[in-house]
């Protein structure tokens, strides 16, 4: 019996695949539907087909492509729920496709362009090598560790830090519910990217001071964010590398960075947080935590994704409180948030 014969349903489609062979053909054609989704978001076709609508035409006009193969991608995008079409000639984007739209509040669409790049694409093709091998592929797939890329390619690097903090700033009102910072001067987001975090803990505290510690390409990102959200006098960028050393605070705070690191890189930003800290200094680490196996969720996906782009990992509550021993801290409080994501709460061992 050949796949034409199964009772086959695409990945995305809103039909219910049939059986475990057409819940086994969705999953293998899950990639197909990675690159719709940045192609709609490189193209913007959210932003082409939110007001009226429409041709493919049009489309191919305002965004230099062939008329044919822009009708084609517009019928795939109907199929999958982004666009619908009465007579199939004129398109309208649908609430999911709004999604991807550059003014639209929350928008994903640098987190698509990311998701579906090269940088991450490539060495995901790699998957069945780093799982021989115990290594990441970043290297195989692009020549250079995923890092040492990225600052070597300014316009992916860009693509990077932009999805960084679309993630972060669906996060970060949700993380602020639950961080206290009562009594906190100087907060450092460390490798903060966008400064997102730090920024709308600023909104909410008017006495702190945030300072966002990274790579110094992020740092026009940064600034313009802390423009937007209105807390530029007080906010600083620091180029630097939080490997060597990570500027003074009463809180420092590692969103999403552990996670991208060895064992032993992550102690030792952990003991430069702590060598940091001010007395009765905090540090406060927010990351996925893996729970038992079997149970259902994005961090084993996530752990994949930080074993084929990096030499990090998710981890258990347990494997980071090994961390945080051997930096010399100790945890002090779990806080959950309405997110997937927790807050540990450090101190000076």
């Amino acid at each position: 019996m050949t796949l034409f014969e199964h009772d086959f349903v695409a990945a995305g489609s809103t039909e219910r695949p049939v059986g475990d062979t057409g819940r086994m053909l969705q999953m293998m054609t899950g990639y197909w539907v990675t690159q719709v989704v940045r192609t709609a978001a490189e193209l913007r076709i959210a932003d082409h087909l939110h007001a009226g609508g429409a041709t493919p035409a049009e489309v191919a006009e305002a965004e230099s492509l062939d008329p044919d193969s822009a009708f084609r991608f517009l019928r795939a995008c109907a199929s999958l729920g982004l666009a619908t079409s009465t007579d199939g000639k004129r398109f309208a984007g649908t609430p999911l496709l709004d999604t991807l739209r550059t003014d639209a509040p929350g928008s994903l669409r640098n987190l698509a362009l990311w998701g579906g790049a090269e940088s991450h694409w490539l060495p995901w093709g790699r998957l069945a090598d780093t799982v021989r091998t115990g290594t990441t592929q970043a290297e195989a797939a692009l020549g250079a560790p995923i890092f040492d890329w990225l600052a070597a390619a300014p316009k992916e690097a860009e693509i990077f830090t932009r999805a960084m903090t679309a993630m972060t700033r669906g996060l970060a009102h949700k993380l602020a519910d639950v961080i206290d910072l009562e009594g906190a001067r100087v907060a450092v987001d460390v490798g903060g990217a966008g400064g997102n975090l730090v920024q709308t803990l600023m909104q909410r505290h008017p006495r702190l001071t945030g300072v966002v510690l990274d790579l110094p390409h992020v740092g026009a990102e940064a600034d313009a964010s802390a423009a937007a959200l209105g807390v530029t006098d007080r906010f600083t960028f620091v180029g630097g590398d939080f490997f060597e050393q990570v500027p003074p605070a009463d809180v420092h705070l590692l969103k999403f960075v552990l996670h991208d690191w060895d064992d032993d890189s992550c102690v030792r930003i952990l003991r430069n947080c702590r060598k940091a800290l001010g007395p009765g200094g905090r540090v406060l680490v927010m990351e996925l935590l893996v729970d038992k196996v079997g149970t259902p969720g994005l961090e084993p996906l996530m752990d994949l994704n930080m074993m084929a782009l990096s030499t990090g990992r998710e981890r258990s509550l347990d494997e980071f409180e090994n961390l945080f021993e051997r930096a010399g801290l100790k945890l002090a409080s779990t806080l959950p948030s309405a997110s997937r994501v927790s807050v540990l709460e450090l101190v000076p061992a």
